[in-house]
């Protein structure tokens, strides 16, 4: 059973709600998953997981700053993520207010990590964005990561 870590940092809670879905969807795949708070997330949290979902809401187009200290505090792991599956959701407060960019900036620190990133062909190819509370189409494709990523975590997990 693959490990899931999904971490979120959520000041309003859309953010938050976004996180619990992306939990739901991993959960329906068996995986087993922490979620948590990233101000109570550490960098051995992510040494334990198999796949790491990052969630933000976005600050000045990119992550959070607490999402970013966590990236920061992991360089002491560099290259110890080297093949972990990785995932990121990001929430803003208006149409074009930097969803894609702040997902792509925290996959952007993952893939230097050398994690494995996972796409979609279909909605949301990035990762999952809702503008305000997440709406159905959101929580879809929350679902979805969550279900994708531990699936390919699992994959990867048993080809070791």
């Amino acid at each position: 059973m693959a490990k899931i870590l999904i971490s979120y940092y959520s000041r309003t809670g859309n953010t938050e709600k976004m996180a619990k879905k992306v939990a739901e969807g991993a959960k329906k795949e068996g995986a087993q998953v922490i979620l948590k708070k990233i101000t109570e997330t550490t960098p051995d949290d992510l040494l334990e997981a198999d796949g790491i979902i990052i969630g933000s809401p976005v600050y000045y187009g990119t992550m959070a700053a607490e999402v970013k200290r966590l990236f920061d505090d992991s360089v002491k792991y560099h290259k110890k993520l080297e093949g972990k599956v990785g995932g990121a959701f990001a929430s803003s407060a208006g149409l074009a207010g930097g969803n894609e960019t702040t997902v792509l900036d925290i996959l952007k620190a993952m893939l230097i990590h050398g994690m494995v990133i996972k796409g979609s062909s279909a909605e949301d190819h990035y990762g999952p964005v809702a503008v305000g509370a997440p709406d159905e189409r959101s929580k879809e494709n929350c679902l979805r990561l969550g279900r994708e990523i531990a699936r390919l975590a699992e994959r990867l997990k048993g080809a070791k």
